[in-house]
């Protein structure tokens, strides 16, 4: 059974306050954006709005792994962020983000349109999208039964 607006996730998050960085912000900076938002992963911008790579938990604990006593205040976060950035546009829809993610192994997804940033995805906004579709689905199933 499909979704009327197989897009309503994507539509959702459009409205939400997009956290980014541009590239010549810190490491250090990233980290605390990190922490106080309780996020996973910062995309980094230049000219506001070009995106031009994404920073993770991953990327900085590679990094401090490589060197442990590295200055995360004067790094900048263009040093280790991932450039080659998996990407999806406003008609994605929630099956084709969770198989994206599961391949790639990664947990957030960009929104652009055209080169410009216009949201970010998580895993978990897609993991609550797909329960709340298969639980409409549930209900139309038992529609039918009783």
């Amino acid at each position: 059974m499909a979704s009327k607006n197989e897009n309503i996730l994507i539509s959702k998050l459009l409205g939400r306050d997009i956290i980014c960085l541009n590239e010549d912000n810190t490491i250090y900076e990233a980290i605390n954006l990190l922490a106080k938002n309780n996020i996973g992963a910062i995309p980094v911008v230049k000219n506001q709005k070009t995106l031009c790579g994404i920073i993770s938990e991953r990327d900085i604990i590679r990094e401090l792994a490589n060197d442990i006593k590295k200055n995360l205040k004067n790094s900048l976060v263009s040093t280790i962020m991932t450039s080659k950035v998996i990407t999806c546009n406003k008609n994605t829809k929630s099956d084709e983000l969770m198989d994206i993610m599961t391949v790639n192994k990664i947990r957030h997804i960009p929104i652009i349109e055209g080169e410009n940033l216009i949201g970010i995805i998580s895993i978990g906004d897609v993991v609550k999208r797909l329960i709340e579709k298969y639980n409409l689905e549930n209900d139309y199933l038992k529609s039918w039964l009783y």
